[in-house]
């Protein structure tokens, strides 16, 4: 071998190696951001469901909207949420989904929150938990959320209940295009609405 297939040689397996020993690029953030929310006294009673429907635009939504509803715009749309029994609908609405039971947690005060989630393949969030539960809808793309024992996988056009409070979890983009996701939650109004958490 010459010289200069020697030093070529050398460089390439030195590049090899390099790029094998280099620390992963880090992750993307995925993107949240709140919507729409409400702090409210107390629940409804029995078993609760988020009932998701839209509406032409956002004065009928607020004309149409209960003690726990909330009016949100995303992807061109105007969403109506409420929080309440299984099988109800809002008059004047369009329904897209309901998902439920949710976990009830017990407070003074509740907030209820419509966050949207969005972001490439692979965006992930930082390890957290919330004071209260959360309900997934996803718009386009594939959500994960993954916790202590398992992972959700909710598919685009799909719901899915969450957790209850407290629980560690880590939500990611998991498909092979973009993610949106529209996120519900009810949780305790007095306490931090996000907060570290670790995952074994």
């Amino acid at each position: 071998m010459t010289s200069a297939r020697r030093i070529l040689a050398s460089t390439v397996l030195a590049l090899c190696m390099s790029l094998a020993l280099a620390p992963a690029a880090a992750q993307p953030a995925l993107l949240v951001k709140p919507l729409a929310e409400r702090r409210v006294a107390e629940l409804p009673a029995g078993a609760l469901y988020w009932r998701i429907e839209t509406v032409a635009d956002r004065a009928q939504a607020e004309s149409a909207a209960g003690a726990w509803s909330l009016v949100a715009e995303s992807a061109g749309r105007t969403w109506l949420f409420t929080l309440g029994a299984a099988g109800e609908a809002t008059p004047g609405a369009t329904k897209v989904a309901e998902v439920g039971p949710i976990p009830r947690v017990q407070a003074s005060r509740y907030l209820l929150r419509i966050n949207d989630a969005s972001g490439p393949p692979g965006s992930v969030t930082s390890v957290h938990s919330h004071p209260g539960s959360e309900a997934f809808y996803v718009l386009s793309g594939e959500q994960s959320i993954r916790g202590a024992h398992d992972t959700l996988h909710v598919q685009a056009g799909h719901v899915e209940a969450g957790h209850g409070a407290d629980m560690a979890m880590q939500v990611s983009s998991s498909g092979t295009t973009d993610l949106h996701a529209l996120v519900m939650f009810v949780v305790d109004a007095d306490k931090p609405f996000s907060s570290p958490a670790t995952l074994p």
